[in-house]
């Protein structure tokens, strides 16, 4: 699949003021400074999409953009960011919880962990949330162009061992390098995937 034309819509603060469309929905989020703006623009072919930092946290609305006039890509505040307040932080996180949890017209979530670290337990704990909701989501290993395929390879396989603590079936698994150029393949087809299933529903 290709993206021929990719415009932002709208931001959200919360699950009442998300757009009211029938489009299926693919959404991104992971840690903080895990990658998810330069992935964003990676998968849109387009520098400037979503914006890039250095300072974590810097996505604090839900993005919605329309792509190919067919489905959105959304981009989810992260969780565990820094340089805000614990209030703050708990509204953030309850935005995302509520837009997961009962965005009718989301098909996927692609779940951003940065490749380079042992198995974090906010990504742990995040995922055995995730997977009560029901929906379908993959991983995505970001910034595989900073260490050697083996390193991330043997990361992969930690990661995934930790998960069969709870998941007996693990989910589709992609390796990711803004950088190279890495990923945005496999993801652009989870997502064709994605809309065959809406098509079929």
């Amino acid at each position: 699949m290709k993206i021929n034309s990719v415009e932002f819509r709208q931001s959200a603060p919360d699950l009442v003021s998300c757009p009211r469309w029938p489009l299926p929905e693919f959404a991104f989020i992971g840690r903080s400074n895990v990658g998810k703006s330069s992935l964003i623009n990676l998968l849109a072919g387009r520098r400037d999409l979503a914006k890039v930092s250095d300072a974590p946290g810097k996505t604090k609305l839900i993005n919605f953009f329309i792509c190919n006039e067919a489905w959105a890509l959304v981009d989810l505040p992260g969780y565990g960011y820094a340089q805000v307040s614990e209030q703050r932080r708990l509204e953030f996180n309850a935005v995302v919880a509520d837009y997961l949890e009962e965005r009718r017209n989301l098909r996927r979530v692609f779940v951003l962990i940065d490749s380079r670290l042992p198995p974090q337990a906010i990504d742990l704990e995040f995922l055995q949330w995730l997977d009560q909701t029901k929906v379908s989501y993959a991983l995505v290993f970001t910034k595989a162009d900073k260490q050697s395929a083996a390193r991330t390879q043997e990361g992969i396989a930690v990661f995934k061992r930790s998960l069969a603590a709870w998941k007996s079936e693990m989910p589709a698994i992609v390796t990711s390098s803004a950088k190279e150029r890495q990923g945005r393949t496999e993801i652009l087809a989870l997502i064709a995937e994605g809309l065959a299933e809406a098509g079929r529903a």
